[in-house]
């Protein structure tokens, strides 16, 4: 059964509807109702067309959130072959929440790496429903270092609501891990590109996104703080996450003006969840264009061009 958000409920009704018509039909009344499932499902398809080109930032971020949404090991699946995960940071342990490997994309060796949220409560908690904590970092810092070695493009899978904010994670040193796994990727001196597939939160985002170009799905969200955090801070109380969402521009929509995001990939008709398969083969086109247009450069080049595109973020704000 299809899951439905929040504000998505005349949707539900309207394919609760038709469900029931077409039930009807499957018992030998077809002919009779078939006007009336015709006109229902253009409606719910005119619905659906209406309410997904007018989101609100914070709708955008239900979307983005939504566990129905495809995440990084199903963009992995679909578009890396001969996939080969790595595990461990050579220093603490595994930490499941950053997936990272290397396989083929379209032809070319390369490096894989992204926040992965899980599907269900088992692989949720498996991989800290995306929240990565230091070993995470350094694992990933660890096969950059490790591809830059080899001269391999890295490419990254964003989607994690921030890194895990626990006491053993400050205790074994979350924000040392985040700065050098950022610096690792400004470092790279091949091309790099990352892609916010979901949600983009803060530190724990940019840890691996600090890249050649940055793309971003049409409905996934990209911020500094969550708008439920910004909202507590700014008015010591959480209700005000809505107004916190439009005010701090986080929709792809809003950073490519800002030079934050280099290109939107779009999204099927109501968002990724609906078809992940059109999303998954839209993310790979956007993917390999991006890397045609830093296929010429040296690793001086990349490392140079990289370090201006984050320099040149404000200066078209």
């Amino acid at each position: 059964m299809r899951s439905y958000l929040s504000f998505e409920q005349p949707l539900a009704e309207l394919d609760a509807k038709i469900e029931e018509l077409r039930a009807v039909g499957d018992k030998g009344g077809a002919v009779a109702i078939g006007d009336d499932l015709a006109r229902l499902e253009a409606k719910s398809q005119k619905a659906l067309v209406d309410l997904y080109s007018n989101l609100t930032p914070w709708q955008k971020a239900e979307v983005a959130r939504f566990k129905a949404r495809p995440h990084c090991l199903d963009y992995v699946a679909g578009l890396i072959e001969e996939f080969t995960p790595m595990a461990g940071d050579r220093s603490f342990g595994e930490d499941a929440a950053i997936v990272c490997g290397f396989g083929r994309f379209r032809g070319q060796a390369i490096c894989v790496m992204g926040q992965e949220k899980g599907s269900d409560t088992e692989t949720r908690l498996k991989h800290n429903f995306g929240m990565p904590k230091p070993e995470g970092y350094r694992k990933a810092t660890r096969l950059m270092e490790l591809a830059d070695r080899f001269g391999l493009p890295c490419v990254a899978f964003v989607d994690t609501a921030g890194a895990f904010p626990g006491i053993e994670a400050e205790a074994r040193g979350q924000a040392e891990a985040i700065a050098r796994s950022t610096e690792a990727c400004l470092q790279l001196g091949a091309p790099s590109v990352s892609v916010i597939i979901g949600e983009g939160g803060s530190g724990g985002a940019i840890a691996i996104a600090a890249t050649n170009k940055v793309l971003m799905l049409e409905h996934a969200i990209y911020s500094v703080i969550s708008p439920e955090g910004a909202s507590s801070i700014l008015w010591r109380d959480s209700a005000h996450a809505q107004e916190a969402a439009t005010a701090m521009r986080i929709t792809a929509q809003d950073l490519v003006k800002f030079g934050i995001v280099d290109a939107i990939v779009p999204e099927p008709l109501g968002g990724a969840h609906r078809d992940p398969a059109a999303a998954i083969a839209a993310t790979g086109k956007a993917l390999d264009e991006a890397f045609a247009q830093l296929s010429n450069l040296t690793p001086d080049q990349a490392r140079e061009a990289r370090a201006e595109r984050f320099l040149a973020i404000g200066r078209k704000i």
